[in-house]
């Protein structure tokens, strides 16, 4: 770790644009730091990010992640910390020099020049020749399937348009690293959700180096092939999006990921009870804590007919309302009185559901069974 404020030794001028073309590289953050006045931007953040992955940045507003990726672009100047691409030191590189591709939220286009020329933009700042930027910037349009809309004025675009073009100006002059700070945040839901996947595919054509933010946690499942969450300035937990959701690492990550409910669970030598009955954990606890918490996905758990089977925990509860919701039912249900939980259903023809006030029981899977201690309060 080296202190930004204090260091004066030389500076890798980071890698050459042109004899890097095509080859993405790692990032490796340690120990960054950043504050404004009493408030913590950054605290002690470190994140190691693989040659050519896409990773997400998600979090809350005022979590700290568009501060990490601005730190990576070279925007924000941390209080402390390393930031490596590749080998290359690059915390104190001003952000042209970083051989990035950025994204912004608004698209950051120049409305007085026509889609050509701002993809031709970033091509002239690197002094290629007009030959040669044409080229490239015909190559760009088809990858984005704009192929034939170079003469038209930014103002002429929708707006998936307008983010395909800033989503080439940012790759036309193949950067071995791509930031994107929420990028479709601006679009409506179907168009949003084609986007994510027209980005991912773009990301898997090109193999860059990708570092996502978003606040959206479907589009970070969706996207990435791995999610750092992150909350009040530091990362929660880094996994692949299915282990994220599966096997959630603290009480922040289970809540912020999908929908959950928690119930108290005691443990003895050992061994986890929920309301005085054990339960299976499949595997020893985490923790030694005596008061822990069973955190439960709707979607995981079902009405039970008969008792339970040996890959199954159960309890009882009752059923206290239905609700319909087109392709699912949710139904939910009071467990030892004060309190409760939900269980969503595939919704079918002919389905019989419990009347509200009867006695029901609920299964799920022992690997299914998650349990974080109590004093875990992120």
């Amino acid at each position: 770790m080296h202190d930004v404020n204090k260091s004066t030794g030389p500076v890798s001028t980071g890698p050459d644009v042109a004899s890097g073309r095509g080859r993405a590289l790692p990032i490796s953050v340690k120990s960054l730091t950043k504050t404004y006045g009493a408030f913590n931007a950054l605290n002690n953040v470190s994140i190691d990010i693989r040659s050519g992955e896409f990773m997400t940045l998600l979090g809350p507003s005022g979590s700290g992640k568009t501060t990490l990726l601005m730190v990576l672009a070279g925007f924000v100047r941390p209080d402390s910390g390393s930031v490596l691409f590749g080998d290359d030191e690059v915390l104190l590189l001003p952000p042209h020099k970083r051989d990035i591709g950025m994204v912004f939220q608004n698209y950051a286009l120049f409305p007085h020049m026509t889609v050509a020329e701002n993809l031709a933009y970033p091509l002239k700042l690197r002094s290629i020749g007009k030959s040669e930027r044409q080229d490239r910037v015909n190559r760009a349009l088809d990858l984005v399937q704009l192929g034939g809309l170079g003469d038209r004025g930014i103002d002429a675009l929708s707006g998936g348009q307008r983010q395909r073009v800033a989503l080439a100006r940012a790759v036309i002059f193949e950067p071995r690293i791509l930031l994107m700070d929420e990028p479709l945040s601006a679009l409506d839901k179907n168009l949003r959700e084609q986007m994510q996947f027209e980005v991912r595919a773009l990301h898997d054509r090109l193999g860059i180096t990708t570092v996502y933010v978003t606040h959206d946690q479907r589009e970070a499942l969706t996207m990435s092939d791995r999610i750092a969450v992150i909350n009040d300035g530091q990362i929660q937990q880094v996994d692949p999006p299915q282990r994220l959701y599966e096997r959630p690492k603290t009480f922040f990550v289970a809540s912020f990921i999908g929908e959950t409910y928690r119930l108290p669970v005691d443990v003895t030598n050992g061994t986890a009870s929920l309301f005085g009955q054990p339960i299976k954990t499949g595997g020893p606890l985490e923790s030694t804590a005596l008061q822990q918490a069973l955190i439960l996905r709707p979607e995981m758990l079902q009405i039970a007919d008969g008792g339970p089977g040996p890959d199954e925990n159960q309890m009882t509860g009752t059923l206290r309302q239905t609700v319909f919701q087109g392709d699912s039912i949710v139904s939910y249900i009071s467990i030892h009185g004060d309190h409760e939980i939900a269980v969503r259903s595939q919704h079918r023809s002919n389905q019989t559901l419990p009347v509200p006030g009867s006695q029901v029981r609920l299964s799920w899977l022992i690997q299914d069974t998650v349990i974080l201690p109590e004093d875990d309060q992120t």
